[in-house]
């Protein structure tokens, strides 16, 4: 009988807010037709894993068993390809998003199985830890300004746009041929988003109405993409155009769409990990990698990463920094 391989992993025993990972041996993932075994070198936080930390499968449905190894997006290079995967060889670098929900094995270890259609080529021109940070808002991103019909010549709001999945919105807008405006607040807020080429707006200091008077003429942005959500919707359907386009990330709320209903408003919500969770149409998540790859590789594209640094062993650490509200840009943990 062959002794099952064993490898490296950042576990959950117990899910809670001051639930803490721990470093276990576990086995090494097998191979599956249609599937590759990445080596993962980096992994990037996202507040989806913060909330599945915290809130477990009590609360949240899409959390793993106990124990857990989270971590969605990863980066790294082919060490095995299944039968009838012929885009990929071993040594190929990779990045994607295809584990750490429920019975998908997260980025948190050595190596990650993961649906050849979940990933795709890594960007030349970025580093394992750069492209670690890309997928799940990227995707989310691309995916939100596709279905708003996000097109050149178009006056683009976004709000949060200094977000994870915000700074990528502006960045792609922009790249699109939009006249790009995003909301954010603080001087490292507001110069970043003036660094991708958009106007910044202080939400703090200008009221919907104001800024909508001041760069359209009063007649609303055509795509309002919406990052922060619940409530701030209201604001989003107040700037939007008459028959314009709003595409949400947070749309878990009960909200009054009065207003959306007298303006002819299109309400798009953007759930990305649903071809993960409902193995639906995942060959999408493959077209929108690799169409991010080509726009970074033209310059079109730069994630923005948390300045600090966190290895395997830092796991709470990171966690800690995004959760604390600290974190500028995508914490990213290498291995």
């Amino acid at each position: 009988m062959m002794k099952t391989q064993l490898m490296k992993a950042m576990i959950l025993n117990s899910y809670g807010e001051n639930a803490k990972f721990e470093q276990a041996d576990i086995p090494t993932p097998e191979l599956k037709p249609g599937h590759v075994i990445v080596r993962v070198s980096a992994t990037s936080v996202n507040t989806v894993d913060t909330m599945i930390r915290e809130m477990g499968q009590e609360n949240l449905p899409i959390a793993p068993d106990l124990p857990a190894v989270l971590g969605m997006d990863f980066a790294g290079t082919v060490e095995a390809v299944g039968e009838g995967v012929t885009e990929y060889t071993v040594g190929d670098e990779v990045y994607g998003c295809a584990g750490g929900l429920a019975e998908l094995q997260g980025a948190l270890a050595e190596f990650i199985l993961a649906d050849a259609n979940l990933i795709a080529r890594k960007p030349k021109g970025l580093s394992m830890r750069e492209a670690a940070a890309l997928p799940l808002v990227g995707i989310t991103a691309f995916e939100g300004l596709k279905r708003a019909g996000a097109k050149n010549g178009q006056m683009i709001l976004v709000h949060g746009g200094a977000g994870g999945v915000g700074h990528v919105v502006v960045q792609l807008a922009k790249y699109f041929g939009a006249d790009v405006y995003a909301t954010g607040t603080g001087t490292e807020q507001l110069d970043a988003i003036r660094g991708y080429g958009a106007t910044a707006i202080d939400f703090r200091e200008e009221a919907v109405s104001d800024y909508v008077a001041q760069y359209t003429k009063g007649a609303g942005f055509d795509v309002v993409f919406d990052t922060v959500g619940g409530p701030n919707m209201l604001n989003s359907f107040e700037a939007a155009s008459l028959n314009g386009n709003v595409a949400t990330t947070v749309a878990m709320t009960e909200l009054d769409l009065t207003p959306a209903h007298f303006k002819g408003l299109s309400l798009h919500v953007v759930f990305m990990l649903i071809p993960m969770l409902h193995n639906h149409k995942r060959e999408d998540h493959n077209i929108a990698l690799s169409t991010l790859a080509e726009i970074v590789d033209q310059g079109g594209l730069t994630p923005l990463v948390d300045p600090n640094h966190f290895g395997f062993m830092d796991v709470n650490e990171a966690y800690s920094h995004l959760t604390s509200g600290n974190a500028v840009g995508k914490v990213v943990i290498e291995l």
